[in-house]
């Protein structure tokens, strides 16, 4: 499909709460739904399984296995001999108990590339933070795991900022314990899960600390010539030549910081918490060929990193 959800059957394999995203696609859940009707919900109720692989000229084994999804056989991947596979059920279980305990609901959660990486994303039923007068963030727990074997499963806290949805970066992302916790595909990856759990009591510490760094931003003026350097240090654009994506990204992001969504509120149009969010909106929203390619790269790939790349810039120049 052009948007890159996978589509099971005719239906699109994702589940969502609240707004209509993505142009209208996927399954509406009404309440507070549990892991296993928001997994029924998304079509995600398969499982993998292991194959072995072997040369199609001799039969000889190929030490390395094929990643087969039970319901149709599609090969989602082909890994190592020790990799062990996490089943959807199994890693969104994790959830349930704060689900239980209402310190979270679920809000949407799918299934990308044909099946290779799936996500859940609920938030914390914290109260929200407040850069300035209107602009909020949201506390968010993502869990995405790859079927592919190109990626271990993540579990990480998400700032989303409310009036645009935007996927922002934390402060100190690239620490242990604060962004982003990679628990490796292994026989104990049950027990890593459940060792997750005691760091959810942490998220509150690690968005007020960067809730203060957003508040710094807001509070910093950025010139244009200022603004010009943010962009291409941000993009790694050196050269004075432009070719023209380089010229794509830069006029984005200035028409972004000029009238991207929430640039109107106080405290954002002419400062460098509004660099940072047309930043960040660009990747969101203009980058890539499709809202759903953005997507995973934002939560798997380039973008991720470009994200904490340019918050870590904005704090940096803002001195």
């Amino acid at each position: 499909m052009a948007h890159q959800l996978e589509a099971i059957n005719g239906k699109v394999s994702m589940f969502y709460t609240g707004a209509t995203p993505w142009h209208g696609l996927g399954q509406e859940l009404h309440g507070r739904p549990t892991v296993r009707e928001a997994i029924a919900a998304s079509g995600l109720d398969w499982d993998v399984e292991l194959v072995p692989l072997l040369t199609e000229d001799t039969g000889a084994p190929v030490p390395a296995r094929a990643v087969r999804r039970n319901s149709d056989r599609r090969v989602l991947g082909v890994v190592g001999l020790k990799y062990q596979p996490l089943q959807n059920k199994e890693a969104f279980a994790f959830f349930q108990p704060f689900l239980d305990a209402g310190l979270a609901s679920l809000h949407t959660g799918g299934s990308l590339c044909d099946g290779r990486k799936v996500w859940l994303l609920a938030r914390l039923e914290r109260d929200p933070i407040e850069v300035g007068p209107g602009d909020t963030i949201s506390k968010f727990v993502l869990l995405s795991n790859s079927h592919d074997g190109t990626s271990s499963v993540r579990v990480g806290f998400t700032p989303i900022r409310i009036v645009c949805a935007n996927t922002l970066a934390l402060a100190h992302g690239d620490k242990a314990g604060s962004k982003l916790i990679r628990v490796r595909h292994t026989r104990r990856l049950a027990d890593n899960l459940d060792a997750l759990r005691e760091v959810m009591d942490l998220a509150d510490q690690e968005f007020t600390a960067t809730a203060e760094k957003y508040r710094r931003l807001r509070n910093k003026d950025i010139n244009q010539n200022d603004l010009v350097r943010y962009v291409r240090h941000v993009f790694k654009i050196q050269s004075l030549q432009l070719n023209g994506q380089q010229r794509r990204i830069l006029e984005s992001c200035f028409r972004l910081f000029e009238d991207g969504r929430g640039a109107e509120l106080p405290g954002v149009k002419g400062t460098f918490w509004g660099a940072y969010n047309a930043v960040s909106e660009y990747l969101g929203y203009d980058r890539g060929k499709s809202q759903s390619t953005r997507l995973a790269s934002l939560w798997f790939g380039e973008s991720a990193r470009t994200n904490q790349r340019a918050l870590e810039i904005a704090l940096a120049m803002a001195v």
